[in-house]
């Protein structure tokens, strides 16, 4: 279910994720020097920061890191889903995978299916929300995908006490 009433991300709070929720959002353009610089500081493999090696190799031209792709994701992430008022990080994530390649002048989007909402025991004042997050190409390929945890502020939480 797709939500057309699902408040702006700055007014968001652990109540307005709800199981089944999808969205799909952002836009966000791969460019080849970025793919290059990111590499050279953290993934310096032949296949990111040199294009004849990478003409010669496995995927047949420039690819970027998976961790770059990641990168990107969180960008659009904290632009369109997480909430500012009441998002408190997260502990991690499951099943983190890296689908198919992505190449300059790539588009990547990412849509969010929220799996799971419930709120926390220990602290009831917030609640743990896992989702299943994709980056999709322009083609819509998803090429990369990942089960996140978050952590949120409740809207209403239980009166003390």
């Amino acid at each position: 279910m797709t939500d057309e009433s699902l408040p702006l991300r700055e007014q968001r709070w652990f109540e307005d994720y709800r199981p089944g929720l999808v969205l799909a959002f952002g836009s966000i353009r791969v460019e080849e020097a970025e793919v290059i610089e990111f590499a050279r500081r953290y993934d310096p493999q032949p296949f990111h920061i040199d294009a004849d090696a990478a003409a010669k190799g496995a995927y047949g031209g420039l690819i970027a890191s998976g961790w770059h792709t990641g990168s990107l994701m969180m960008r659009l992430l904290v632009e369109h889903y997480l909430s500012p008022v009441s998002g408190l990080g997260s502990p991690g994530l499951d099943e983190l995978r890296w689908l198919a390649p992505v190449r300059p002048g790539d588009t990547l989007s990412v849509r969010v299916t929220v799996l799971e909402a419930r709120r926390s025991q220990s602290k009831p004042d917030r609640g743990l929300v896992r989702a299943l997050m994709e980056v999709l190409n322009q083609r819509r390929e998803v090429v990369m995908s990942m089960k996140a945890l978050n952590v949120t502020l409740c809207r209403n939480p239980p009166p003390a006490g």
